[in-house]
């Protein structure tokens, strides 16, 4: 089979297309389309896909049906298939028989609707009500005994509730078959033993359809009675999805061998599976919108983040640039203050440089200042003079920098001219080892 030639009108990519073939391979599917629609309301996953194919084979609900209320059924009986077999002993033969079929199949459903509209106003007025049953466990029960009666040759039960089975159909887009048992009937006992039994009807129900079954007698069943409407037993109704609400599109009251319900299913199966087709499509054009959709949003939305992440940036760099002015403004302003500082500093701390002594004095001793700038200052100092005066000698001439180490030419050292902290002595220029004349250089701490 030329699998690339059959999807090319499904607008799948080729890792998509991997997944449907996958998907078709181990859960037999042969329908690409819905394996196609499976997938999609997976979001892709094939794990989750398969697994959810294979509760639905073993009869158990999805994970979906619950999700929301029951689907509306309609129950139009100008648009069915309505079959109807005389019952086998023979009490309804003739025309007459037949004449009594239809009597009872529209007193039937007058019936269940006037119990209907009773049990209504019943709840409505408090009047005895009803005591609450377990829905699952009716058909679960159901299910034990007919295997209990039977035994395991049957088309895969439903596991679930009529209203799970419903939405599991109509999200699935399958068809549903309901069977209706009446313990106590000859015929019901017949059709569970000869025609549910058949293998070519338990492979065509299986492939097919979703198959829920319950009793007249249950809850449940008589639940599901009255929203099909069915008649007597053996009964088989058939369901699916028609202008959004699951259909009765046909119904089948009384024994018939194997050939001739599966001769009834095909047809109903032929003229209504239009119905899903279209509605697949439907669900189809509506993903791809969806699809194309969340990629145009994706597309605007990457683009509003590209804009948004432009224009967050030009901020940044604006705010940076503000901020580097502002440091710069500010480092301006304090160096700015700094000079100022030093200058009335200097000013300040003329009064702190002794009275230069005279040349003869005996404790005079003469130094020569190397400035960094390459001039040199003299100045005669005390050896009685402390290092700080030294210090502000320097520091008040004009061309001395503003921060500053003066040291000795040989040995190198530093003289420590300004205290630490306030109660420390600084040494005086004959401690410090300098006498008569000296030469002394001006460090730049600043270049």
């Amino acid at each position: 089979m030329n699998y690339l030639g059959d999807n090319a009108g499904l607008g799948l990519t080729s890792e998509q297309t991997e997944k449907v073939l996958q998907l078709q391979d181990l859960t037999g599917i042969e329908d690409m389309t819905i394996c196609r629609d499976v997938l999609q309301r997976h979001q892709w996953n094939l794990e989750v896909a398969v697994q959810e194919q294979l509760n639905i084979r073993e009869g158990r609900p999805s994970i979906y049906a619950t999700e929301s209320r029951p689907p509306a059924v309609v129950n139009d009986l100008l648009g069915q298939h309505i079959y109807y077999s005389l019952p086998r002993d023979g009490g309804g033969g003739g025309i007459l028989g037949f004449a009594r079929a239809m009597f009872n199949f529209f007193c039937n459903i007058c019936y269940s609707t006037i119990i209907a509209l009773f049990q209504f106003g019943r709840r409505m007025i408090r009047f005895e009500p009803e005591r609450p049953t377990d829905p699952l466990e009716d058909v679960l029960g159901f299910i034990r005994l007919y295997q209990e009666k039977y035994a395991d040759t049957h088309p895969v039960f439903y596991q679930g509730t009529f209203s799970q089975a419903l939405n599991d159909a109509k999200r699935e887009l399958r068809f549903l078959l309901v069977y209706l048992h009446k313990e106590d009937h000859n015929d019901a006992d017949l059709f569970c033993r000869e025609t549910l039994s058949h293998p070519e009807v338990i492979q065509y129900i299986n492939s097919r359809f979703i198959f829920w079954a319950s009793s007249y007698n249950s809850h449940e069943g008589r639940r599901a009675q009255n929203m099909i409407k069915a008649g007597s037993a053996p009964f088989l109704g058939v369901l699916v999805l028609r202008d959004n609400s699951m259909t009765v599109v046909g119904r089948m009251e009384g024994y018939c061998d194997p050939g001739l319900l599966l001769q009834r299913l095909n047809t109903v199966v032929s003229d209504f599976e239009i119905s899903l087709v279209q509605t697949r499509a439907d669900r189809y054009e509506a993903s791809l919108n969806r699809s194309l959709r969340a990629h145009q949003d994706e597309a605007f939305l990457e683009s509003l983040r590209a804009d948004q992440e432009k224009e967050r940036r030009k901020e940044e760099e604006r705010l940076a640039r503000e901020a580097e002015l502002k440091r710069e403004e500010e480092e301006a302003r304090a160096e700015e203050e700094r000079r100022q500082s030093i200058a009335r500093e200097k000013i300040e701390s003329v009064d702190k440089v002794p009275e230069e002594p005279e040349s003869h004095h005996p404790d005079a001793v003469h130094v020569v200042f190397k400035l960094p700038c390459g001039s040199r200052i003299e100045r005669r100092f005390l050896k009685t003079h402390s290092l700080e005066a030294v210090f502000y000698f320097v520091f008040c001439h004009p061309s001395s920098p503003d921060s500053f180490e003066i040291t000795t030419n040989f040995p190198k050292r530093i003289l420590k001219c300004r205290p630490d902290h306030t109660n420390e002595r600084v040494l005086t220029l004959e401690e410090a080892g300098l006498k008569n004349r000296e030469v002394l250089f001006v460090n730049d701490l600043d270049a």
